[in-house]
């Protein structure tokens, strides 16, 4: 990618320090949303309605906290990678681990929301309603965090391909 006309280009090494610093504020917010949801989930088996609940709603819970468990840890994972390593000059090498584990992390926390909102909404709202609306909420999800992203990333190289080509 071109650099940007306004900006001072960057060395490597300045480039993966900021590219770090930006995904460690990314993980902070994130790490937040998931652990707050993670509390509250715990906290639900220990209510008196839980026991109350159905097969279904006692599978869906167990697959929510798994995915919120896992979330949790694909989020934090960053920093501790980054305590072990530090110093070790691998930046490199853990700017691309931690991307992935955030995209992993951000997908677990999407699926814990969904999880999240499917008990909630199969036991206020009947039917098969409950499902379509979070089947909604997914794709909204999906839309918005996934393919707004991608589209854009290509809408990007193809007017970078655009300008490189005149």
């Amino acid at each position: 990618m071109a650099p940007v006309p306004d900006e001072a280009p960057e060395t490597p090494r300045e480039r993966v320090n900021r590219r770090w610093n930006e995904i460690m504020q990314e993980t902070r917010v994130a790490q937040t949303g998931v652990q707050i949801l993670f509390g509250f989930l715990l906290s639900v088996a220990f209510t008196p309605l839980f026991r109350d609940l159905g097969t279904f709603d006692h599978v869906v819970y167990v697959i929510t906290v798994v995915s919120g468990a896992t979330a949790t840890a694909c989020l934090i994972a960053p920093v501790s990678m980054h305590r072990f390593l530090s110093g070790q000059r691998m930046k490199d090498e853990m700017l691309e681990v931690a991307h992935r584990l955030m995209m992993c992390g951000m997908l677990l926390m999407a699926v814990t929301i969904g999880c999240t909102l499917l008990l909630i909404l199969h036991v206020i709202v009947p039917g098969v309603m409950a499902k379509l609306l979070v089947g909604g909420v997914m794709l909204w999800f999906a839309l918005s965090w996934y393919a707004l992203p991608l589209w854009m990333r290509r809408r990007s190289a193809r007017r970078t391909a655009q300008q490189d080509a005149s």
